[in-house]
């Protein structure tokens, strides 16, 4: 039987564990489970589906550790960093437990002395759940539970590049006791996921990139399904010459380098006022060689690996043709020599030109692109100057100026300095190529229902 290898892109790749591919007949076995069980999940009702839900808080919590691990053997992650994910997909699960019954509940549209009309949320049935390498438990969190809390049984596929974790997902979801078919899980690449998802399922939930993403959507317009889809990004930040940057150089640091700048809504471009833009660099390069980039499993390492030797190669093509086309290395943080593996300096580019490939396409990894604007009308002009629409920031001091720049900038979600979005009441989503569709938030559990209007004499 065909292995998917787990290799540790930290440690010169040395290989780490295999899980088993799934083959065309365990899929075909488990979507058909899935569909069996799917209207007795639906039937039991969303308190009751919870109460069954609940125990598995603590399942994952007992195997935190091992999580963290884990995570940063197969993707690269520092280990702080990774303790902070699981405890995130912790509270996540927490939220989504707590608020999944008052999102979904039947809602009132209308009631006379004759009758009574009301809104009914019902589950779509089998859901597909694709997630992504860079935040692997907490993306798994992010699909699995509002899904199920909704009323969907599941089939659900990691990423290859992190199987391992997959497998300790799937052996604390089977200790859960779950009904069976509700919840199970495949192992594979792309072929795994596009035979995942031409399977007679009902819905698909996807996070990654958006080439995969539009693959899936073109799959659902065929069998005319619903598609939640979170892909790439390529967001703004805008710093104007107010800023106060006391407290936006941090910001920048962590927006852009956390998790080895592999995140999907990171700053990948960076706009800065011509008045202020050898300060921001300056600083925001003392900013970045004041962290420690190295070995992962070093408590005191800030900036890590990436994922893989293919991202590795992306990144240096993406630096490559930059540098090709006259832009110019500002700060860059040595390699240590005894690190051996999928390494690249942190970075800081300027004099980059929109024709560059770290202006037109998602960079995942830790290089930041710099520009220039002199006025409002040309920030925004060239924050909208992408394919792509996930996040985005402005810092100002000027709050008037920054709400009406955020009115016009394209993105699912606009930060103003440093208030954080990342509330789980908050949708999370994005506008263009960075998908459809949102997750979190009362809106993120509608997204995943079918809405039925009831209307009965009274």
């Amino acid at each position: 039987m065909p292995k998917l290898v787990s290799t540790n892109p930290s440690k010169n790749y040395e290989i780490i564990g295999e899980v088993d591919v799934s083959t065309a007949e365990d899929i075909d076995r488990k979507v058909a489970l899935a569909n069996k069980s799917k209207q007795d999940w639906k039937e039991l009702g969303i308190k009751k589906r919870i109460e069954v839900l609940a125990p598995l808080y603590e399942k994952f919590e007992t195997k935190k550790d091992e999580f963290a691990v884990l995570i940063t053997k197969e993707m690269g992650k520092p280990i702080n960093q990774s303790k902070i994910e699981v405890e995130c997909a912790l509270q996540d699960i927490k939220w989504f437990l707590s608020n999944g019954e008052k999102s979904l509940q039947n809602e009132i549209t209308h009631e006379d002395n004759n009758s009574v009309h009301q809104l009914v949320y019902e589950p779509y049935g089998t859901a597909t759940v694709i997630t992504p390498w860079n935040y692997p438990l907490e993306m798994f969190i992010w699909g699995a539970f509002p899904n199920l809390i909704a009323g969907n049984t599941i089939v659900f596929k990691i990423s290859e590049e992190c199987p391992l974790t997959g497998k300790l997902i799937e052996q604390v979801m089977e200790s859960g006791n779950l009904p069976e078919g509700v919840f199970s899980e495949v192992y594979g690449a792309g072929d795994v996921g596009h035979k995942l998802a031409t399977s007679d399922i009902d819905l698909i939930w996807f996070t990654g990139s958006t080439q995969v993403g539009k693959e899936l959507y073109k799959i659902a317009a065929e069998k005319f399904i619903k598609v939640v889809l979170e892909m790439g990004g390529s967001s703004p930040a805008i710093v104007f010459e107010d800023a106060n940057l006391t407290d936006t150089i941090p910001h920048l640091y962590g927006e852009r380098f956390n998790n080895c700048g592999q995140v999907c809504d990171a700053i990948k471009r960076l706009i800065v006022h011509e008045s202020i833009f050898n300060e921001v660099a300056e600083a925001l390069g003392k900013e970045l060689k004041k962290k420690n980039f190295g070995d992962p499993d070093n408590e005191k390492t800030h900036i890590g690996g990436l994922v893989a030797k293919r991202q590795l190669n992306l990144l240096k093509e993406q630096v490559e043709d930059a540098i090709g086309k006259g832009a110019k290395v500002v700060t860059e943080v040595q390699i240590p020599s005894e690190l051996r593996g999928a390494f690249h300096e942190p970075m800081l580019l300027i004099d980059v030109n929109r024709n560059m490939r770290v202006w037109t396409e998602e960079v995942f990894g830790p290089v930041l692109p710099i520009v220039t604007f002199k006025t409002e009308e040309e920030a925004i002009e060239l924050a909208n100057d992408t394919s792509y629409g996930l996040g985005s920031r402005i810092y100002s001091e000027d709050i008037e100026r920054a709400k009406r720049v955020a009115s016009r900038v394209d993105a699912g979600t606009v930060e103003i300095n440093n208030a954080s979005r990342w509330l789980h009441c908050n949708p999370f989503g994005g506008f263009k190529e960075s998908g459809m569709g949102r997750e979190h938030g009362v809106v993120g559990f509608r997204e995943l229902s079918q809405i039925k209007v009831i209307s009965a004499d009274k």
